[in-house]
């Protein structure tokens, strides 16, 4: 990340791209055994995901969701916490980044309905997917990554039992934050839409609608099929991709839709899995994190070190590269697919560090792209981090119970 802040025109698949060229060239990783690095599970995952996403977006059922949050409130508090709640929703839904792509056009409509500096609600948008995007599997490629690799007998649920609630808190918390930080004054107001308008699609804005409810409800009934000792699907990744086929069969334009799904994310994700296991074969991970975390530690202890590890490591490899990493080492040190609160610390630290700094979440580099692209505005590190700091601390305390209390 700090390669791709230095030298904003090379894309982060790109940087990663290279780096699993060198570990295969300095036999890191020996190129008859690539296959064996790549986790087809994930990629699938990624795959199917993706293509659902693509059709939503398209159609514009992604937009008509989130401004219909904002069609009920009538107060500047209200509209700013309702946003938070809808983009962070939404996130949990259709992964992170596609949101933080769709984002920005729909704060800036806000900002100028409320008469506002959008530069605040352009900070909330980076926080409330990220934050959003803890409570599933679903929410972001680290999660997704976590949920499969981990070996957890019902990632799905898992997720929903201990996180979905915090989440919820999380994000008015957040909004509200953000609201203080920049001294935003409550005064009523009434952002006149009409969500359904923006639906440009009909026909493929109920078919993405019907297939993401169909590979939730799918995912749902595999977990509880699993707990319950039934037979089930193992490989989950399998579940989206094989809805996604079905569905682009009925899509307006097939053609049209593949060329949306997000392929540099897909690759980024099987060169970081070259990359990744090159770096474990150097024993430089392993080394560097032993000192910190000797052996598989369990309870408060455990949920400290795995905490404080993805906040502070997140800002210098990315939160997916570093999850990746450590979901390695954790199956060296002992930690087991039972291990679930240990899993879920992991998933909720490396996706809370992108709230402490700009370098933090990939998503958080797409929506600086996008508004010094599109809106010839900015978002300074330092400015980040400051107000970041304190969500990030917020954000933390609100989860903390959830995974040591209850």
């Amino acid at each position: 990340m700090i390669v791709r802040v230095r030298v904003p025109k090379i894309p982060v698949w790109a940087i990663m791209a290279f780096s699993s060229s060198a570990v295969v060239i300095t036999g890191l990783v020996p190129i008859d055994r690539l296959e064996e690095s790549i986790n087809l599970d994930v990629i699938l995952f990624l795959i199917g995901m993706f293509s659902i996403v693509a059709v939503a977006e398209s159609s514009g059922l992604l937009e008509a969701l989130s401004l219909l949050f904002l069609s009920y409130a009538r107060s500047v508090y209200a509209v700013v916490i309702a946003l938070s709640f809808a983009l962070g929703i939404l996130a949990a839904i259709a992964v992170n980044d596609t949101v933080a792509v769709m984002g920005p056009p729909i704060v800036y409509f806000v900002s100028r309905a409320l008469r506002l500096d959008p530069k605040p609600l352009y900070v909330l948008l980076a926080f409330s997917i990220t934050v959003g995007s803890v409570a599933t599997p679903l929410g972001n490629p680290q999660n997704m990554l976590i949920a499969i690799e981990s070996g957890m007998s019902a990632p799905f649920i898992y997720f929903l039992a201990y996180l979905l609630l915090p989440t919820l808190l999380n994000l008015p918390l957040t909004a509200l934050l953000v609201l203080k930080y920049y001294r935003i004054e409550e005064r009523l107001v009434r952002v006149l839409v009409v969500p359904w308008e923006k639906v440009r699609e009909r026909r493929d804005a109920l078919i993405s609608g019907a297939s993401l409810i169909v590979v939730i409800a799918a995912l749902l009934i595999n977990d509880v099929l699993s707990l319950m000792g039934y037979p089930h699907v193992e490989n989950r990744g399998f579940i989206p991709f094989v809805v996604a086929a079905a569905m682009f069969i009925a899509v307006s334009n097939p053609r049209e839709m593949i060329c949306r799904i997000d392929w540099s994310t897909i690759l980024f994700f099987i060169a970081l899995f070259i990359t990744a296991e090159g770096i474990w074969n150097s024993g430089l991970v392993e080394r560097v994190l032993s000192a910190a975390l000797p052996s598989a530690e369990r309870g408060p202890e455990g949920y400290v070190v795995i905490t404080l590890l993805s906040l502070l490591l997140s800002q210098f490899i990315s939160n997916v590269p570093f999850a990746k990493l450590f979901v390695e080492y954790m199956h060296h040190v002992g930690y087991t697919p039972g291990d679930v609160k240990e899993w879920l610390a992991l998933a909720m630290a490396s996706t809370i560090a992108g709230n402490l700094t700009l370098l933090g979440a990939a998503s958080n580099i797409i929506i600086l792209e996008r508004l010094e692209r599109d809106y010839r505005r900015t978002i300074g590190f330092v400015e980040f981090a400051k107000v970041g700091a304190l969500v990030t601390a917020v954000n933390v305390l609100v989860y903390t119970p959830f995974l040591i209390v209850l």
